[in-house]
């Protein structure tokens, strides 16, 4: 892959919530990186960008390219323009970091990694929540045993409200699960990186005025024997917990997502700080005797996700989320919605 001199100059495609709010503000906080570019089709946007950010900005990808003003795009636009966006970039000699979801479909996918094996570019994708201080805990009661040998894990996020603009298009979003449940899908993979048996989903639609889902839930059965279920709901006005753990000799539960985004959007994220009342709770078998016990949070770390970015490019250092695991994601997400229209398990060797 073709190396960079620091600081890697970027551009950000598409300035609202989460190209504002995410990713130019974690580009600043890495070492390496340069905000250099936005591009937005939007005059006041553009004009916004370039009053909040101090950058050149741009109408268009393309203009941006031409220009000649970076070397890293990152993708912040609507899920079903990241193939199409993605493979033209990369096809332009930019490295691509594009915001989760990957793409709609699996076979999307596999055209921005051929894109990006082609050119010998970096392809990553944004999941900055591999470093949610809830999934960090979550990871290290399994992997150091604690619980002893995984039999399920549930993952949920349960909250009240119709998604709006384009969030409440299927077509260009993909569903609710491509949303908060790529995440929690994605997490669920890097618990279980084992084969899959099979993926089976469920689906609601209740939300008025929108054909996206109002409830959707995805079972994943491991190999293992292993379950990892993930629930998304947006007409739910109590939830469950957000972590429900259960091993061979214990049970963990856990309250609460990560705190880092609320300070974020402040542009203090190295204030966040977990309300001790969302530690989890554990219950389980130690030296055979049966312990009740609260265990702190392991901190979060969303600005690792772009430290890393830089690294690979200036330093050669391994690329923390690769696109052929992220790929894996998206084969599931298309297999709960195939299961949820037709009733049927999706065996894991029949994955789009």
């Amino acid at each position: 892959m073709r190396g960079l001199m620091s600081p890697v100059r970027v551009g950000v495609v598409g300035y609202g919530f989460a190209g504002r709010d995410f990713h130019c503000y974690l580009v600043k906080l890495a070492e390496g990186l340069r905000l250099a570019a936005v591009a937005t089709r939007d005059p006041e946007r553009r004009a916004r960008a370039e009053s909040e950010q101090g950058v050149a900005t741009f109408e268009s990808l393309d203009q941006m390219l031409d220009s000649d003003a970076v070397d890293l795009v990152v993708l912040a636009t609507p899920h079903d323009t990241h193939r199409d966006l993605a493979v033209r970039t990369l096809q332009a000699g930019r490295h691509v970091v594009v915001d989760k979801v990957m793409a709609l479909t699996a076979r999307e996918c596999d055209d921005m990694i051929l894109a990006a094996r082609q050119e010998d570019l970096m392809l990553s994708v944004f999941h900055n929540r591999r470093w949610d201080g809830d999934f960090l805990t979550v990871k290290h009661a399994l992997d150091s045993g604690l619980l002893g040998d995984p039999l399920m894990v549930e993952i949920g996020i349960y909250g009240h409200g119709t998604p709006g603009g384009w969030r409440g298009r299927r077509a260009q979003m993909g569903g609710i699960l491509y949303d908060w449940g790529a995440h929690l899908v994605d997490q669920a993979l890097q618990l279980f990186p084992e084969p899959i048996a099979h993926v089976y989903g469920v689906s609601q639609f209740r939300n008025p005025g929108t054909d996206i889902e109002s409830f959707a839930r995805c079972e994943l059965l491991f190999q293992s024997g292993a379950i990892c279920a993930v629930e998304v709901s947006n007409r739910a006005r109590l939830g469950k917990h957000h972590w429900h753990v259960y091993g061979s000799k214990g049970t963990l539960t856990k309250d609460g997502v990560d705190p880092q985004e609320a300070v974020m959007r402040q542009r203090r994220i190295q204030d966040s700080r977990e309300d001790p009342a969302q530690r989890a709770h554990v219950l389980t078998e130690v030296q055979g005797q049966m312990m009740d016990m609260v265990i702190d949070t392991i901190s979060g770390s969303w600005t690792s996700y772009y430290q890393n970015i830089a690294d690979v490019l200036t330093k050669g250092a391994p690329l923390a989320v690769q696109p052929e695991g992220v790929r894996k994601a998206v084969s599931v997400l298309e297999a709960q919605r195939l299961s949820a229209e037709t009733g049927r398990a999706i065996p894991g060797d029949k994955l789009p």
